[in-house]
Formats: structure tokens, C-alpha cells, sequence
């Protein structure tokens, strides 16, 4: 690492810690501080967020309107929350679970896992929280974007790591993936974002067709592991750990290519639950419907998937 990337993460580190001095309150504070700011500055990814609203939501510009700014203070308080992750963990008082006996299955699984989850909630606590789940040597693991900055990737690495799941980039996750389900590890994947035509299968989404990544559902398909929907939801100042039940890709019965699809329906529609239970809290001023279907001659065969994806 160059100097000034060296100097660029001494200050990240040093805001950062600055920061988690105001503990839950004060990020929640100067989270939605960041929310208002955004909101005022980027009128554009404002708009995208009220007409995608209106759109798949149904509701009138009023509503939508109040919506959309809410979710952009939650999203100012999810890219603080990161500062946060080495004071969270499973025995919070802040944190519960619903249902509470779904997470104890969760716990007690000895099957590969992967974790399904989306652009929701505070989803930079729950990276943390499933990094305790549990311990070694089984794998914890979550795949994420990758940082061209080696100072914030680096700093993001640390604070996500700080609980003891590994942080794996998106571009060249399939083997690590592979290797951590063979040994009955938890693997996260975001599956809420626009991803290539090439890598994508289109399903219905909040009422509009969407490229959804196959990736993370042709890695559990081939690990024959339980495809678990979780979100960490904000209550207040409380955080809800929040479950559906899982799908055992292991009873699937069509064909190889049919379980992909079956499994990335799957976890589609489940995201899009936990969005109907609280749209504040999604990332609505992302261009999620942005990636439209290709028309392809009879007989053509789809691109091969891969691991990557395109926002």
C-alpha cells in the first residue's frame, strides 16, 4: 500500500472510531443526517426512488414520497452501522429474533448454508451477526463487492471481518464458496441487485420482470445446501433478526438447470416479502430493473453464469 492509501486509512480508521464513541444513538442520529443530505443532493437517484415506488408498491406520490425519504435515511444509517460491527453480537440487548425457533434451527443445522439476504435493513450488522453464528473451524463467509480503493477496501474488510466471517469478492468467489459448503460452512450472498443478461435469469419482482443472479443458486444447487432467506430489520432503536423458512435444494427434482431457476425464484420472492413487510427499509434508489431480457433465436443456448454482477 502506497503512502497517501496508507494516510487515506489511518483517517478512515480514526473518523471511524470517532464515530462508534457516539455508540447506537449517535450513529442513528448522524445516519439519518446522511439520509437527508443524500436525499437533498442526488435528486436524480431521488426520483428513481419515488417513481420505483409508486410503480411496484402501488402507492400514490404522497406516500411514495414518504416512503422513499425514509429509505434513504435508513440507508445513511446502514453505511455507518459498519463502525459499529465489533459491539454487536447474537447476545445484544438490542437484538431479537422472529420467529425465534427458525434461528435455532438455523443454529443447530449441520448442513452447507446459504444465506440469502438483500440490500435491507442494516445489513452491514448482519454481516457481522453471521460471522457468530458459528465458530471455527466451520467457514463463515460473505461475498461482497470488491473496493478499486485499497485504502476503504481495506478498512471495509476490517470492520466487516471484526466477528469472524471472511470477506470474499464477488468476482472470484465460486471456488472459495464451493470449498466452504463442502465443509458445511454459511455462505451470505446479496441477491437483491441487477445483475448481466448473460447471468441472469428473469423472474417477477414487486410486479416487473428482473435479471436475477443465478450465481448464488447455482452454488447451492451444486452443494446441496439450505437456501435460508435472512434480513437484520431495524424496530426503533432495536434490531430484528428476521427468518424464512428454508429451501433444502437437496430434494429438488428436476433438472439441474431446473433447481437453479427453482432456487433463485425462491429466494427472488422471499426478498420481495421482506420488502412488502417494510419497503422503508430497502435500497429503493438503487436501478434495480435496469437489465431487461435479450431476444435470443430459437434454439439459442444462454450464455454460461458466472459470479459477477453489474449495478
Amino acid at each position: 500500500m502506497r503512502t497517501g492509501s496508507k494516510v487515506k486509512l489511518a483517517l478512515l480508521r480514526f473518523f471511524a472510531s470517532l464515530v462508534a464513541c457516539t455508540g447506537f444513538s449517535g450513529v442513528t442520529v448522524l445516519g439519518n443526517a446522511m439520509g437527508r443530505i443524500i436525499w437533498k443532493l442526488v435528486p436524480e437517484r431521488r426520483e428513481l426512488a419515488i417513481a420505483s415506488i409508486m410503480k411496484h408498491l402501488g402507492k400514490d406520490r404522497t406516500e411514495a414520497e414518504r416512503i422513499a425519504f425514509e429509505s434513504f435515511r435508513h440507508n445513511g444509517r446502514s453505511f455507518l452501522e459498519i463502525v459499529l460491527t465489533h459491539k454487536f453480537g447474537l447476545d445484544s440487548p438490542r437484538l431479537r429474533f422472529d420467529p425465534p425457533e427458525l434461528f435455532e434451527e438455523l443454529k443447530n443445522c449441520q448442513r452447507p448454508i446459504v444465506a440469502a439476504t438483500a440490500h435491507f435493513g442494516s445489513w452491514e450488522l448482519l454481516a457481522s451477526l453471521l460471522g457468530q453464528v458459528y465458530e471455527d473451524p466451520r467457514p463463515r463467509m460473505v461475498v461482497v463487492r470488491r473496493y478499486p480503493d485499497k485504502a476503504v477496501q481495506t478498512f471495509i474488510a476490517e470492520r466487516r471481518q471484526a466477528t469472524g466471517a471472511t470477506m470474499v469478492g464477488h468476482r472470484r468467489a465460486a471456488m472459495d464458496v464451493v470449498r466452504a459448503l463442502h465443509k458445511h460452512g454459511i455462505v451470505a450472498f446479496l441477491v437483491d441487485h441487477n445483475t448481466k443478461t448473460n447471468e441472469a435469469a428473469f423472474l417477477p419482482f414487486l410486479g416487473e420482470e428482473a435479471a436475477v443472479n443465478m450465481g448464488p443458486a447455482l452454488l447451492a444447487v451444486r452443494g446441496k445446501a439450505l437456501v435460508w432467506p435472512v434480513v437484520l430489520e431495524r424496530d426503533g432503536s432495536d434490531y430484528v433478526f428476521r427468518l424464512q423458512k428454508p429451501l433444502d435444494t437437496a430434494e429438488l427434482t428436476g433438472t439441474r438447470e431446473e433447481n437453479i431457476h427453482e432456487t433463485a425464484r425462491f429466494y427472488t420472492e422471499a426478498v420481495e416479502t421482506f420488502i412488502q413487510h417494510a419497503p422503508e427499509q430497502w435500497f429503493w434508489m438503487h436501478e434495480r430493473w435496469k437489465t431487461k431480457a435479450k431476444k435470443t433465436e430459437a434454439g439459442a443456448k444462454p450464455a454460461p453464469l458466472s459470479d459477477e454482477d453489474d449495478d
